[in-house]
C-alpha cells in the first residue's frame, strides 16, 4: 500500500489521488496507473481501470490477470470493481473505504454479485488513516462533496 501511495503522489493536478499497483503472481509490479479523468477528459480514466489497461498490455498475450492483485489506496467504485472481477483479478487490497461510492463492500459489492463468474478476495482498510488523509488533503479548500472517483 506504501507504493500505492507514492503511485498516488503522480496523479495529475486537479484529478482526485488515486494510486493503483497491479503486482503479478510472484509479487513484482506489473502496472500502476492513477486517475486521469480530467487530464484525459474521459470518465472511465480511474486508477484501476489505467492499470488494468497497462498490465494486459505488458502482459501481451491475455486479458486474465487471475494470478494477479489489485492494491488501490480508495475502495472501487462500481465501474473499477466491475472491471477488475471482468479482468479475473485474483485480489483486490484497498485502503480508504468509499462510503459514498464504494463498490467492494461500502455501498454494494461487486466482487460477490449474484451470479458472478469470478469472486476475487476482498480486503479493505490497509493503511486506512493515510489513504484518507491523501484524500481529505486534497479536498480541503475544495467546494462540493468529496468523491474519491
Amino acid at each position: 500500500m506504501r507504493f500505492a501511495l507514492d503511485v498516488a503522489a503522480a496523479t495529475p493536478p486537479g484529478d482526485v489521488p488515486v494510486g493503483a499497483v497491479i503486482y503479478d503472481a510472484a509479487g513484482h509490479v506489473l502496472a500502476t496507473g492513477v486517475n486521469r479523468r480530467e487530464e484525459r477528459r474521459d470518465p472511465t480514466a480511474h486508477a484501476e481501470v489505467e492499470a488494468i489497461r497497462a498490465a494486459v498490455k505488458e502482459l501481451g498475450d491475455s486479458w486474465r490477470l487471475t494470478d494477479c492483485e489489485v492494491v488501490v489506496t480508495l475502495e472501487p467504485c462500481a465501474m473499477c470493481a466491475g472491471a477488475l472481477v471482468g479482468a479475473r483479478i485474483g485480489s483486490i487490497v484497498f485502503g480508504a473505504w468509499e462510503p459514498k461510492t464504494g463498490a467492494c463492500g461500502s455501498l454494494v459489492e461487486v466482487p460477490r454479485a449474484p451470479g458472478s463468474l469470478h469472486v476475487p478476495q476482498v480486503r479493505g482498510g490497509v493503511l486506512e488513516a493515510e489513504c484518507a488523509q491523501l484524500l481529505a488533503d486534497f479536498f480541503s479548500g475544495r467546494r462540493g462533496p468529496a468523491s474519491g472517483h
